[in-house]
């Protein structure tokens, strides 16, 4: 029993990563079921077992994305212990990690075209958009940040930080539009600090 747990467990493991390569390099529309399954050295039939579909699998990968990501905002906040500079930290980490090649077309592109806006928000949201939240609500309850209402300024701030990606990763000169995209997201935070916590 449990090595038919593990058996499935690699199954699945093997089709998302092979199916990430082909949806990062082809997109999703012209990544083809029939040659991911045979570079997976499977059928067809185990990818229709395990997902469904097509949709069913580009969900599985993004999820996998929208994880990852998740875990490198959280790794790189937590190299500092102060709360400032663990928001700009995370920040700069989910930005930094959604325009690279494996995963902003995923992400970022495909991602709201394929599911939809509303399941790739719900996504969003149990993953970059939770520790957003979690360090904002932190931050008010140590009384670092203005009165104002978490949930508006979670979704501001990570509507911000999307667009931010968007445009970086379509722009010529990416490592300006980076750094400036930092410098004002810093700007912006900085104006969210309550007066007196100031330096």
């Amino acid at each position: 029993m449990r090595r038919n747990k593990e058996e499935t467990a690699i199954t699945i493991q093997t089709l998302i990563e092979v199916a990430r390569t082909h949806f990062t390099e082809r997109g999703y529309a012209d990544a083809a079921l029939e040659e991911i399954v045979q570079e997976a050295g499977l059928t067809r039939g185990a990818l229709y077992h395990h997902f469904g579909n097509k949709k069913g699998l580009f969900q599985a990968v993004l999820d996998t994305v929208q994880k990852e990501v998740a875990e490198r905002v959280e790794t790189q906040a937590a190299t500092s212990a102060d709360v400032w500079e663990q928001l700009i930290l995370g920040c700069r980490a989910f930005i930094t990690a959604a325009v690279e090649p494996r995963n902003k077309r995923i992400m970022l592109l495909d991602g709201p075209a394929v599911l939809g806006w509303e399941e790739w928000r719900r996504m969003d949201e149990q993953n970059s958009m939770r520790l957003l939240r979690a360090q904002i609500q932190f931050m008010q309850q140590q009384g670092e940040l203005r009165q104002v209402a978490v949930d508006a300024l979670t979704h501001m701030l990570s509507g911000a930080m999307n667009e931010a990606a968007l445009w970086i990763a379509q722009a010529a000169e990416d490592e300006q539009a980076y750094e400036e995209s930092m410098s004002v997201i810093s700007l912006l935070l900085e104006g969210l600090r309550r007066p007196d916590r100031t330096e």
